[in-house]
């Protein structure tokens, strides 16, 4: 029999225990089939995907012919990358109504973290796409539910914010792919779920001022602390910045919950509508609250706040996982639960055994949410080489791919889906390693975004891209007969919010000293070359601090090039790494630092691609 994703609520549905446990059971029933009729359901997936979208202009200009079977699609397909089909998005995002990658009409577009030509790629995307995110976040629940007997009687209380928007010259809205869901009609319904019963009114996830939102959402939460179960973010590094946010402003929440009134601040009407109707004057927990953050120490404090909490949902997975000890220091040691894998491109998979260790985090793919292929890996000297970055793949490399039943235990791959909203043998750039199976269905660690060297948040930045933005900086050394002789960087999450670190060794001929202001410009030229994605997150997210360069002495790098060689690397192969991680690495390079410089102010960033801001 075919079986279908559990939907998502579209309708308000109040929960009974009785009906609690059977959609439970539904869940995980579906859970089982689909995971053992793994190759089946894939097919049905690609046939369904095929057939709906047969007259579209993309599939017809690869004379696909209506054909729905495999080895068609495969022999006639090209694997594509975001480049392949940015003229077709492009004319999508400028008023073209045409099916040309789907039958249903294009709704929106999902923004992505990773950038092409320093701008963020535009995903199109559909109603039911949607949908089935908000389905496989049921599953999630469902999963959990096993680990945590009556979580559906508790509240969660999860930091959501939404990010700016843009419109595209024909008229769509492009926003990430959060933002797009909190805003959907599906958010508020689900609302109405037994596992959606959050500490914080829609009204203040939807507020787009950041202390605003993150003010009346902490108060809620806290007014209700007794009543949370489950604690998060949809990242790490945002849940920790709401702890930091506690630690700098729980003088005022202890106050605005003493006397049942809300900070003046606060000016959106909606939120302070939403939050009254929650907040009246409780002095005792004021009192108890002020007593526990006046504490010296801040360890444990989430387990002291919030005494019945059962875990912190966060990814914790690839970028992420650099922030596991501060996490681990404020909830002492709570489990943190990463609970899905997903892009803006389409949701993939979810944690069958979610209480792991953050290290054992594997998702399973469910094979209902798109047709996946996988292009196999290989590193040399542990870089990675995978299949070629150009437009189109020869046909050997094409012949490489694998079918979800078909990758290895152990080996790597990077991640090719075709999706219901109209992406056709798309590479998504993540960098999965077999780690088992659920029943037919393996199991995957996230290991990296294929080329990404630096991320704090959900920005993206390679290799070539600081290599332009150091080339851009240097100019700014040029009057004072200076220059760069190397250079390397790092991601510091010890400050909140993380930033960008350069170390730089100079080489200085002239005879004029450079002042710190100098720095402090080749600083802001680095952030303004980054794409808007790290331009976003400066400027408006506030989510990433001011970049800082490390002016390091002379012969610095002589010292990294013999630690890394004295470690094993071969002297004859040694480059110097674009980016450290390694602690002895970053500590070696700390040691030898002369000045530190940051940047002065935010970069320049608008909302939207820079083409619709110059037509306007």
């Amino acid at each position: 029999m075919e079986r279908t994703i559990p939907e998502a609520s579209k309708s308000p549905m109040k929960a009974t225990e009785g009906n609690i446990v059977e959609e439970n059971k539904k869940a995980l029933q579906f859970i089982e089939e689909v995971t053992t009729n793994v190759d089946e359901v894939q097919k049905r997936v690609l046939a369904e995907i095929l057939s709906r979208n047969a007259n579209v202009e993309y599939l017809k200009r690869h004379d696909l012919n209506g054909h729905t079977d495999r080895e068609t699609f495969k022999k006639v397909m090209p694997v594509i990358t975001y480049e392949d089909i940015q003229p077709d998005i492009n004319r999508i995002a400028n008023g073209d109504k045409s099916p040309i990658f789907c039958s249903q009409p294009i709704s929106e577009f999902l923004t992505s973290s990773g950038t092409s030509g320093g701008e963020s790629k535009l995903m199109p995307t559909i109603p039911e796409e949607i949908g089935k995110r908000f389905q496989l976040r049921g599953l999630v629940m469902s999963v959990i539910s096993q680990f945590v007997p009556d979580l559906e009687k508790g509240k969660g209380m999860y930091f959501w914010s939404i990010k700016s928007e843009a419109k595209t010259p024909g008229g769509l809205t492009a926003h990430p792919v959060l933002t797009s869901m909190c805003k959907s009609p599906y958010f508020n319904n689900n609302r109405f779920s037994p596992y959606a019963n959050y500490t914080s009114p829609a009204e203040t996830i939807l507020c787009p001022d950041s202390y605003q939102n993150m003010y009346s959402q902490m108060l809620c939460g806290l007014y209700q602390c007794k009543e949370v179960l489950s604690v998060g973010s949809p990242f790490a590094s945002s849940f920790i910045r709401a702890i930091r946010f506690l630690e700098k402003h729980w003088s005022l929440l202890c106050n605005d919950i003493r006397m049942g009134t809300l900070n003046t601040q606060i000016t959106d009407q909606s939120v302070r509508e939403s939050v009254m109707k929650i907040l009246k004057p409780d002095p005792e927990l004021a009192d108890f609250i002020e007593a526990e953050c006046s504490r010296d120490s801040w360890q444990g404090i989430i387990a002291r706040l919030w005494p019945n909490t059962k875990y912190v949902a966060v990814v914790v997975t690839g970028n992420m996982s650099q922030y596991i000890p501060t996490l681990d220091y404020y909830s002492n040691g709570l489990p943190l639960v990463s609970t899905m894998y997903g892009s803006s491109e389409c949701h993939f998979g979810i944690n069958l055994n979610p209480f792991c260790k953050p290290s054992e985090v594997s998702y399973t793919l469910i094979p209902t949410m798109c047709y996946f292929e996988f292009a196999p890996i290989h590193r040399d000297n542990g870089v990675i080489n995978s299949i070629s970055k150009s437009k189109l793949l020869n046909e050997k490399e094409q012949n490489q791919l694998v079918d979800l039943v078909d990758v290895q235990i152990g080996q790597e791959y990077e991640l090719v889906v075709t999706t219901y909203s109209g992406l056709y043998r798309y590479r998504v750039g993540d960098v999965l390693r077999v780690a088992g199976y659920k029943n037919n269905a393996p199991q995957f660690y996230f290991i990296c975004r294929e080329n990404v060297i630096l991320s704090i948040d959900s920005d993206k930045t390679d290799e070539a891209e600081l290599q332009n933005a150091v080339k851009n900086a240097v100019h700014n050394l040029i009057p004072f007969d200076a220059t760069v002789t190397e250079y390397t960087s790092y991601a510091d999450t010890t400050t909140i919010p993380g930033h960008y670190v350069l170390f730089w060794e100079l080489n200085v001929n002239g005879s004029t000293q450079i002042l710190p202001s100098v720095f402090e410009d080749c600083c802001l030229t680095i952030e303004e070359s980054l794409n808007s994605v790290y331009r976003q997150e400066r400027a408006s997210d506030k989510s990433i601090g001011p970049l800082e360069i490390r002016i390091v002495e002379i012969g610095t790098f002589d010292k990294l090039m013999d630690y890394c060689v004295s470690v094993g690397a071969s002297l004859d192969q040694y480059k110097t790494p674009r980016c450290v991680k390694f602690a002895p690495l970053v500590e070696l390079l700390n040691s030898r630092v002369m000045s530190r410089h940051f940047s002065p102010t935010c970069p320049n960033w608008l909302p939207g691609n820079k083409q619709w801001n110059n037509m306007n």
